[in-house]
């Protein structure tokens, strides 16, 4: 099987460089984002937001329509992975070999979202609470995306889950072996039970021991961690402290395009990241360009405030913010962002 992910890992245990990806968000890795963010600091690999497999399958032609685009992706996005949720196998088998043929790099399974939507179909966080079930879906996966007929000529492509340690408590000493027994390529562990929500601080000591596990049953699973990722050198620190093959990070992403930016200098073994200082003007004006994009290719399928929490993250931390930002949050279209943006830069100088 064709696995990008060992190919990473290679060439981080060469270099000494952590292998850093984007997390999938609901509303916020669609293809819009993901086009900004390889364009001004692509991360290792990307997410799309994820998607249903069983309305990839059952859905209308409209529905269907929808969702696809929620999985439409650039060349410039590569390695891109794709996110299903689903409790169904047959679903997730037939939308897996779906995946393989539209020619992403990557399927992952959300076996970790505490969305009451999602855990109502059986899907997301739900999953951990059965066992069974999450294996067979995983199993149906590994088998839809082998199944499938690659437009790129490869065998297979891998397959992987992103979780959480546990339900209600940490139940890594239990789950996270079912999981490894279906031979993923990669397993994300979020360091917090779904019951914590982000309610409290992630706990990285339960990746450590996650990779510990991963190492006591001997497999060959990569194991990335997720949770509370301020910064790329942080990001370094906790893979070097819990022997995690790769970090995921979410949040910190937010109004900052450039955040996996990477220009490491070796300092005594370690690696620290430097960055150029973005100016204000610049990250006004990628903004105006995040969201002339977003209406371009989304406009027709999702809300215009979805840009919105954008806005506030773009805009924040400077003299004037709090006004700008509220006259952002009474648009509706780009232009309209366009010219306020533009008479704010002229009015300040910037």
């Amino acid at each position: 099987m064709k696995n990008f992910w060992q190919d990473l890992k290679n060439k981080s245990a060469k270099s000494g460089k952590t292998i850093c990806v984007l997390a999938p968000m609901a509303d916020v890795t669609d293809a819009a984002f993901r086009r900004i963010i390889a364009k001004y600091g692509k991360p290792d690999v990307m997410w799309t937001e994820f998607v249903s497999a069983d309305g990839l399958i059952r859905a209308n032609a409209e529905g269907k329509k929808k969702l696809l685009r929620d999985l439409a992706f650039d060349e410039s996005e590569r390695p891109i992975v794709a996110q299903l949720f689903s409790s169904n196998p047959e679903y997730m088998y037939q939308a897996a070999k779906m995946i393989r043929e539209m020619g992403f790099d990557g399927l992952d399974i959300n076996m970790g979202c505490p969305d009451r939507g999602i855990e109502k179909q059986k899907a997301g966080a739900a999953l951990m609470r059965n066992p069974r079930l999450a294996r067979e879906v995983l199993r149906a996966a590994l088998q839809g995306v082998s199944d499938g007929i690659d437009p790129k000529g490869r065998k297979s492509i891998p397959v992987s889950v992103k979780t959480r340690v546990g339900y209600n408590k940490n139940e890594l000493e239990t789950w996270l072996p079912q999981l490894l027994a279906e031979k993923p390529a990669m397993i994300t562990v979020h360091g917090r039970t779904r019951k914590e929500m982000s309610k409290v601080p992630a706990r990285w000591e339960n990746v450590k021991r996650a990779v510990e596990i991963r190492d006591e049953l001997k497999s060959e699973t990569l194991i990335f961690g997720n949770g509370d990722v301020v910064s790329l050198e942080d990001a370094q620190n906790k893979a070097r402290e819990t022997g995690a093959d790769g970090i995921m990070i979410g949040r910190a992403i937010f109004g900052n395009p450039w955040f996996f930016s990477k220009n490491f200098t070796e300092t005594n073994d370690q690696f620290r990241v430097t960055r150029a200082e973005i100016s204000v003007k610049e990250k006004l004006r990628v903004m105006v360009e995040h969201t002339e994009l977003f209406e371009k290719l989304l406009g027709d399928v999702k809300n215009f405030s979805v840009m919105k929490k954008h806005f506030k993250a773009y805009v924040t931390g400077f003299d004037g913010a709090a006004e700008l930002r509220a006259k952002l949050m009474e648009t509706n279209t780009a232009n309209e962002v366009k010219t306020i943006v533009d008479i704010f830069i002229s009015n300040n100088i910037l």
